[in-house]
């Protein structure tokens, strides 16, 4: 059968797109992305004043999204797999504060918890990395065993979390000054090609590792099972409470890696704002990367196409002037529409 033929058994072009636009969350992700680097493209040339002028400004745009933007999308990621699963997370970016402080406590030279054992250096830097990873771990088990054996609804729980790991966090640090040494923030800063592009390799490394573990593992097969039909994943055999539990885990361990880049890339940390906001973005990356709110159906790819719309998004709005918290009233408006655009395509 031809391209013709089949568009136009499908009501031609618009209805070959309407289809794809409904029944395929990537296509309208894609589409979505393709129509906010247009206008990007139209502001840059006007704000410019040249379209010579346009490509210049549009590579160090981008380069900027995708850099200012490693840290909520690699959150997302995790973000990702408990949406899926049915949850929601309120938590991730007062926890990736909380590891990001206890990263600096570990590696600060001067008074630093491996300085006073006489670890310093590469090796000071690795151990620390690895606690902060199984640290994100433990914390993020904490909020999938307030979920599962503690049978508390997911905003409920991470609610609390978010609020206990920012307030202990401030408290705990009030008399402490950290110090990141140099060394450290070679993780992000060193440069390759004369740009500082690590941090935007790291994310993709991450989504493409995230992505398999979604396709090609069991633990991704149970996690849209758990989301699709709890019920049904336990008549199966599939033990509920455990894959939450791993889920919640897997979402802790990527705000450690968020956290590790945000500190060697800033080399400080604002213990009352870092993160703050983070999981907003991760949430609307995620819902606007075709993600179902009410799970069983998502995509990590999606997620982080997601997370590039909202940057752009951004870039756009911060080009033309818009007010930052302007801003996040888009963002909102963003989540809203999207959820309505789900909930037209299931009835």
């Amino acid at each position: 059968m031809d391209k013709k033929k089949l568009l136009n058994e499908k009501g031609g072009f618009l209805g070959w797109f309407k289809s794809n636009w409904s029944q395929n969350a990537m296509f309208s992700t894609i589409f979505a992305l393709v129509i906010m680097v247009l206008i990007q493209c139209v502001v840059q040339t006007i704000n410019i004043g040249s379209v010579g002028g346009m490509f210049g400004a549009m590579g160090r745009a981008w380069l900027n999204i995708l850099r200012n933007n490693t840290y909520a999308g690699i959150i997302a990621l995790g973000m990702c797999f408990i949406i899926i699963s049915g949850g929601i997370d309120l938590s991730v970016g007062s926890m990736m504060c909380a590891l990001g402080a206890v990263l600096m406590y570990l590696i600060t030279p001067s008074n630093g918890l491996l300085a006073k054992m006489g670890i310093t250096g590469v090796g000071a830097y690795i151990i620390a990395i690895i606690l902060v990873l199984v640290l994100g771990m433990v914390f993020g088990e904490m909020n999938g065993c307030l979920i599962a054996y503690g049978k508390l609804p997911p905003f409920i729980a991470t609610l609390g979390t978010m609020k206990i790991f920012r307030s202990v966090t401030q408290q705990l640090t009030k008399q402490f000054n950290p110090e990141v040494p140099d060394g450290f923030k070679l993780l992000t800063s060193a440069k390759i090609g004369g740009q500082v592009i690590l941090p935007i390799i790291y994310w993709v490394a991450v989504v493409v590792l995230m992505h398999i573990i979604f396709k090609k593992t069991a633990f991704g097969r149970q996690t849209i099972a758990v989301g699709s039909n709890e019920r049904a994943a336990k008549l199966s055999g599939i033990n509920v409470s455990r894959v939450k539990r791993r889920i919640y885990a897997l979402g802790g361990v990527m705000c450690a890696i968020a956290a590790v880049i945000y500190v060697a890339r800033i080399g400080s940390m604002d213990y009352a704002n870092a993160g703050s906001g983070y999981e907003m973005d991760a949430i609307a990356a995620v819902i606007v990367g075709g993600t179902a709110m009410s799970g069983g159906k998502g995509s990590l790819v999606g997620a982080f196409l997601g997370m590039l719309i909202i940057g752009v998004m951004n870039n756009i709005l911060n080009t033309v002037g818009v007010p930052t918290f302007l801003c996040d009233a888009v963002k909102g408006a963003i989540i809203i529409f999207a959820v309505l655009l789900q909930k037209k395509d299931n009835a």
